[in-house]
């Protein structure tokens, strides 16, 4: 069952004094890419929260964030600190007086964004106990993003099938075509050497060049391995999770066999089939990018 690399997840804990919040999501990427936002004490765990992420999620530009709402509002507030307001205040008044410059009209605009006025202590030591509830949400918000994935593959799933099978569909009403593609060509040749050529030449020999150059035109070869690899790209997709690369390279191979069958054709109406293969294989090759 294939998984899409599309996903979004997010859970929270309550503490006695606090609530933890975790948010993930996830994007497709070539590899494994994580960008992370922590609360300041939550720094000291980042590379455990990542470990935590990559061995789950694989392959994925994941965007992480864990914050902190304290239930006391007072907390909030940014401590000001009076005793360096007041050094300040003394310190720049003596040196108006000294230097003759003027006393700031807005003393408090002034000593405020004085540095070190406003401070935010932030705790430095992750208690124990309260890890294991956050590292607890963690786990939640990655299985979310997970389930969030596996409903997006169900959806990719059911678009492969109909892209799959819209192509096998083509691939079948190119038939028709193909034997009355060998008979039209037969006719040309005969009749422009007829009309052109006022000379007497080998029947034998002309039949043979003819086979010779609608071998070369022949696409059962072309037909028989696009028809494989149609196959391989749905057992591949039925195999274990994981196979977005090369569900990719498949549809690399698929491509390259319509190509060289669209080359081949000769005729209008193959052409036009072609073109409609095409179609649907860069919407799987869309849409491939985003398996896991």
């Amino acid at each position: 069952m294939i998984q899409s690399m599309t996903g979004y997840g997010k859970a929270s804990v309550e503490m006695p004094d606090k609530k933890i919040n975790v948010e993930i999501k996830s994007l497709n990427s070539k590899a494994m890419d994580i960008s992370t936002r922590l609360a300041p004490a939550y720094r000291e765990k980042e590379i455990d929260i990542r470990n935590l992420i990559a061995r789950t999620l694989e392959r994925g530009k994941v965007d992480f964030c864990l914050w902190v709402e304290k239930k006391d509002a007072g907390q909030l507030a940014t401590p000001i600190n009076q005793d360096l307001i007041e050094s300040y205040y003394n310190r720049i008044r003596q040196i108006a007086e000294a230097t003759g410059i003027p006393e700031p009209s807005d003393w408090f605009y002034t000593l405020l964004r004085m540095p070190d006025v406003m401070t935010k202590n932030e705790l430095q030591d992750l208690p124990e106990d309260e890890w294991e509830a956050a590292r607890s949400a963690v786990h939640t918000a990655i299985n979310h993003l997970v389930e969030f994935r596996k409903q997006e593959g169900v959806a990719l799933e059911r678009k492969f099938r109909e892209k799959v099978n819209n192509i096998s569909g083509l691939l079948r009403s190119v038939e028709p075509y193909e034997h009355e593609r060998v008979s039209k060509i037969k006719d040309r040749i005969m009749d422009s050497l007829e009309r052109n050529l006022n000379v007497d030449y080998d029947n034998n020999r002309l039949e043979q060049e003819l086979i010779y150059y609608i071998e070369k035109l022949d696409v059962n070869e072309e037909k028989q391995r696009l028809a494989n690899h149609l196959k391989y790209f749905v057992d591949t997709m039925e195999g274990p999770c994981g196979q977005g690369k090369k569900l990719g390279f498949i549809a690399q191979e698929m491509g390259r066999e319509i190509n060289t069958l669209g080359s081949k054709s000769n005729h209008a109406e193959m052409q036009r089939i072609v073109v409609q293969m095409k179609d649907e294989l860069e919407q799987i090759k869309e849409q491939v990018l985003n398996v896991m």
